[in-house]
């Protein structure tokens, strides 16, 4: 079994200090546009890199790894900040069975779909948050548009799985939740300590259903060595250049950079798993992206 040497010879080096030390002086030089779109990549690569280990775990064994070793990571890096009062305990242990369901359910799905098409009808979770109790007159209208891109998504191929996409809209009903126990995590912890317990928490979850669907492979070096760089990719990364990004640019512009997800996610899928979408299905993505960056624009005019 793989150890992860968080501590050097008592000279105090870890992983977790090296990466501070590359955030602090490294990522304050890049634009705060390359880091959001870094981030984006990060998390697609890191999807299509999970799926290729699911011939060995599973996708609940890749689940279970990306999230005990992000926790493992998150925990060493905000260790300082641990402590969280016992009102907030119930919002972290919220947000990590939020973040293990919409994982696993994520999962699910690009196991039986396209990554592009997964990552595109996931993403109407965010798009509902920003659209629900809205009163703008355009509202209406992004989200005819993003009905519109699921349906070439899910009709211009006649052979699609039609579990896989239903996971997907599981894991966009995830979403939603998940952002709504971000604002209340946010404001019942300081610095990372919460997200750090919550994800240690969805990878508690998850260690019985990865055990079950992994097994033994769980032991073998290569497989935990592409666990780790999933959780590296898909969740300790991007969380680090997003964060970095937010201090330097608007809301606005994060939003609508963050609706190229879709798109990068079909990108990747093609480029590192060979998935090839026709014409239809990408006219899909453009539409699901078009109505995620207007509905962004036209929230923050308000």
């Amino acid at each position: 079994m793989v150890a992860i040497d968080f501590e050097r010879a008592g000279r105090g080096i870890t992983p977790v200090s090296i990466w501070r030390s590359i955030t602090a002086q490294g990522l304050g030089g890049v634009p705060p546009t390359a880091l959001v779109l870094a981030g984006i990549v990060s998390v697609q690569v890191g999807a299509a890199l999970a799926k290729q280990l699911f011939s060995a775990t599973g996708a609940g064994g890749a689940v279970m790894l990306r999230l005990v070793f992000a926790g493992v990571v998150l925990l060493v890096f905000w260790r300082s900040s641990l402590r969280v009062a016992r009102g907030a305990l119930p919002v972290v242990l919220g947000y990590g069975a939020v973040l293990a369901l919409m994982n696993l359910s994520f999962y699910a799905a690009i196991d039986r779909i396209p990554l592009g098409m997964a990552v595109t009808i996931e993403f109407l979770g965010p798009l509902t948050v920003a659209l629900a109790g809205s009163r703008r007159w355009i509202d209406p209208v992004w989200a005819m548009l993003a009905g519109a891109g699921v349906l070439l998504l899910t009709r211009a191929d006649g052979d699609v799985d039609w579990v896989g996409v239903l996971f997907a809209l599981a894991a966009a009903v995830c979403w939603a939740g998940y952002i709504l126990l971000s604002a209340a995590l946010g404001e019942r912890t300081d610095g990372g300590g919460g997200l750090a317990l919550a994800m240690a928490f969805g990878g508690v979850i998850m260690l019985p259903v990865g055990i079950a669907d992994a097994g033994t492979a769980l032991l073998q070096p290569a497989v935990l060595a592409a666990g780790f760089a999933v959780a590296m990719l898909s969740s300790v990364l991007p969380y680090s250049v997003e964060l970095e990004a937010l201090r330097r640019i608007s809301p606005r512009v994060f939003g609508v950079l963050m609706s190229l997800e879709p798109a990068v996610a079909a990108v990747a899928g093609l480029v590192v798993l060979g998935q090839v979408m026709n014409l239809g299905q990408w006219t899909g993505v453009a539409c699901v992206v078009a109505a995620s960056a207007g509905a962004t624009r036209t929230e923050a005019k308000d």
